[in-house]
C-alpha cells in the first residue's frame, strides 16, 4: 500500500503575458513527442511510410483537444451555463479523455480515407503511441489533482496541499485520497508492453487497435469506482457506461478481425529502413 505523499506542486511552472505554462501541459506535449516518435516506428514496420505518422499527428492533437472539450463542457454543464464564453478557456483546464480518443480516432480515419491507407494497420501503429501518450500525460494529473480519487479513509494516498491544485472537491484538500492518476499511469504502461506481444504473436491487422481500446476502457470501468463521479444509469458513471459499451464493441470487432481474411499491408513506396 502507499504511504501518506503530500503534494505541494503549483500546477502553474510560470507565467508568460496572460498564459500560463502548466506542468499537465509539458507533459502533454511530452506524451504527443514520444508517442509520435514510437508511431512512427511501429508504422515503418507495418510497411507504412512513417510521413503519415507525422502528417496526421497535428490532426490528431487538433481533433483531440475539440473532443475532449466538448464532451467535458457538455458533462459539466452547469459550469458554463451562466459563462459560455468559459467554453474556449481550455488553458484553465478540464478535459475528458474519452472525447479525445474519439475524436482523435475520427481524425485517424478519415487521414486514412483521404491517403487510402487501410485503416486497421495505420490505427494499430498509432494505438502505441496514443497509450505511451496518455501514461506520460498522466505524470501532469499527479500534480494538477484534478482526477484524484476519492478520500482513502486512511493514512495513505495522496494529499494535495497547495492552493492552486485542480481537485474535484474542495473537500479533497488536505485528504488523503487514492492516487487515480498513479493507477492509472501504471496500468497504460502495462497496457503499452502487451501491445508488444500482440503485435508480435497476433498478425491480424486490427488486433492491436482493438486489444488498446478493450484494454484501455477495461481500465476505465475498474479504476473509476476509486471516483466520485455523476452516477448516470444502473449504479454506474458515465466513464464506466462508455467503458462497458466499447468494450463489448472492441470485443466484437477482434473477434471479427481473427475470424476474417487478413488482408495484405499497403506498402507505400517511400517506406524508410
Amino acid at each position: 500500500m502507499l504511504p501518506l505523499i503530500e503534494i505541494d506542486i503549483d500546477p502553474v511552472i510560470a507565467h508568460i503575458g496572460p498564459f500560463a505554462l502548466r506542468w499537465y501541459s509539458l507533459m502533454i506535449m511530452a506524451g504527443i513527442y514520444a508517442g509520435t516518435i514510437v508511431a512512427a516506428r511501429f508504422a515503418n514496420d507495418r510497411g507504412i511510410d512513417p510521413d503519415h505518422v507525422y502528417s496526421v499527428a497535428a490532426w490528431v492533437v487538433g481533433a483531440g483537444i475539440v473532443g475532449a472539450r466538448f464532451v467535458h463542457v457538455v458533462d459539466r454543464w452547469d459550469l458554463y451555463r451562466d459563462q459560455p464564453l468559459r467554453v474556449f478557456a481550455v488553458h484553465e483546464g478540464g478535459i475528458a479523455i474519452w472525447g479525445g480518443l474519439i475524436g482523435g480516432g475520427v481524425a485517424v480515419w478519415g487521414y486514412a480515407r483521404r491517403h487510402r491507407l487501410q485503416f486497421w494497420p495505420f490505427a494499430d501503429a498509432i494505438s502505441h503511441a496514443a497509450i505511451l501518450g496518455q501514461a506520460i500525460g498522466r505524470l501532469g494529473c499527479i500534480v494538477n489533482g484534478d482526477v484524484a480519487g476519492r478520500p482513502t479513509g486512511g493514512d495513505w494516498g495522496f494529499v494535495y496541499v497547495n492552493p492552486a491544485a485542480l481537485l474535484p472537491r474542495a473537500s479533497y484538500f488536505g485528504v488523503p485520497t487514492h492516487p487515480y492518476p498513479l493507477y492509472e499511469l501504471v496500468w497504460d504502461l502495462a497496457l503499452f508492453a502487451l501491445l508488444f506481444l500482440v503485435a508480435r504473436s497476433v498478425r491480424r491487422p486490427g488486433a492491436v487497435f482493438l486489444t488498446y481500446t478493450g484494454g484501455y476502457s477495461l481500465a476505465r470501468l475498474v479504476l473509476s469506482v476509486v471516483r466520485e463521479e455523476e452516477v448516470w444509469a444502473f449504479g454506474m458513471q458515465q466513464a464506466q457506461l462508455v467503458s462497458l459499451s466499447t468494450i463489448a464493441l472492441a470485443v466484437a470487432l477482434l473477434w471479427v478481425r481473427l475470424r476474417g481474411a487478413s488482408p495484405a499491408p499497403v506498402v507505400s513506396t517511400t517506406r524508410r529502413a
